[in-house]
C-alpha cells in the first residue's frame, strides 16, 4: 500500500524541509500574470481575516486575553483562504529563501517573486479597503466597528520603528512556522489545525504582519475624518514591519531548517567530490 494511504501521519520535518524547498523553485518560476493575480487574491483573503478580526474583537466583554484569543481565531480566516484555496502571499513566500540557500534559484529569482508577490498583495489589500469603505462595514454596531478599525491604525501608526521591526521578526516566523506545518499535513482538515495555533498566538501577542497592516492602516485612514492616523507613522510602520517580516521568515524559519536539515544535501547540479 501507497506510504500516503497511512492517513493521520504527517510529512516529517526533513521532508517537510525538501518540499518547501522545491515548492520554492516552483513559485520562483511562475508566470508573472499567474503569480499577480494569486497576489491579489492573497491580499484580499488576508484583508477579510483582518476584518473579521476587527468585528468580532468590537465590543467584547471577554476581557483582554481571551478577546486577543478569540480575534486572532477568526484572523486565521486570511491564512487559511491563502493555503488551501491556492494564493501567493509575500511573508509566506519568504521560505522561497531555503531554495535560494541550495542554489536552485538565484537572487533575483527571488526578489523578482517577493517585488510580484507585494505588489499583488498591497493591490488585494487596497482594493478590499475600497470594498469596505462603500459597504459601510464600519456602521455595523452602531459605528462601533468603525471606532474600532481607527484605535488598530492609530496604534500601529504609533508603534517606534524597533517596536514595529521586532514584532514584524516575531509574526513572521510564527506565519512561516504555519506554512510549514500546513506543509506536513496530508489532509485539509490537518493544514487548518496547523494554521490555527501559530497565527492565533501571533495576532493576540499583538506582532506585527506588514500584509495585514495595508488593510488596517489604509482602512484606518480612510475613515479618519479628524486626522488622528499619522501618515508618517503608518509608513513608518509599514516599512519597518516588512523588514521584520523578511528577518523573520527567512532568517529564523527558512535559513534554521536549512541549516539543519538541507545543508549537506547534494544537488543533481553539483559536480563530483
Amino acid at each position: 500500500m501507497d506510504n500516503d494511504l497511512h492517513f493521520g501521519d504527517a510529512y516529517p520535518p526533513r521532508e517537510i524541509a525538501r518540499k518547501v524547498e522545491g515548492l520554492g523553485v516552483a513559485k520562483a518560476r511562475t508566470d508573472a500574470l499567474t503569480l499577480l493575480v494569486l497576489a491579489v487574491l492573497a491580499g484580499a483573503f488576508i484583508s477579510l481575516g483582518a476584518l473579521f478580526f476587527i468585528v468580532v474583537v468590537t465590543k467584547s466583554t471577554l476581557g483582554f486575553g481571551m478577546t486577543r484569543l478569540v480575534g486572532g481565531l477568526s484572523f486565521c480566516l486570511g491564512l487559511i483562504l491563502v493555503v488551501v484555496a491556492g494564493a501567493e502571499l509575500f511573508t509566506g513566500n519568504n521560505l522561497i529563501a531555503m531554495a535560494w540557500a541550495s542554489r536552485l534559484i538565484g537572487t533575483r529569482a527571488v526578489m523578482r517573486n517577493w517585488f510580484l508577490a507585494y505588489l499583488g498583495n498591497v493591490g488585494g489589500c487596497l482594493a478590499t479597503v475600497m470594498l469596505v469603505v462603500w459597504a459601510n462595514v464600519a456602521d455595523l454596531g452602531g459605528g462601533a466597528v468603525g471606532e474600532t478599525a481607527l484605535n488598530i491604525a492609530r496604534a500601529k501608526a504609533d508603534l517606534s520603528v524597533i517596536e514595529a521591526f521586532t514584532r514584524g521578526v516575531l509574526c513572521n516566523a510564527l506565519v512561516c512556522l504555519a506554512v510549514w506545518l500546513a506543509m506536513g499535513g496530508r489532509s485539509v482538515t490537518d493544514k487548518i489545525l496547523a494554521i490555527l495555533f501559530p497565527i492565533t498566538a501571533f495576532v493576540a501577542m499583538g506582532f506585527e504582519h506588514s500584509i495585514a497592516n495595508w488593510f488596517f492602516l489604509p482602512l484606518g485612514l480612510a475613515l479618519d475624518g479628524e486626522g488622528t492616523v499619522s501618515v508618517i507613522g503608518a509608513t513608518r510602520n509599514i516599512v519597518a514591519v516588512t523588514a521584520g517580516n523578511v528577518v523573520g521568515g527567512t532568517l529564523l524559519v527558512a535559513g534554521v531548517y536549512w541549516v539543519a536539515y538541507l545543508r549537506g544535501e547534494r544537488r543533481p547540479n553539483d559536480g563530483p567530490s
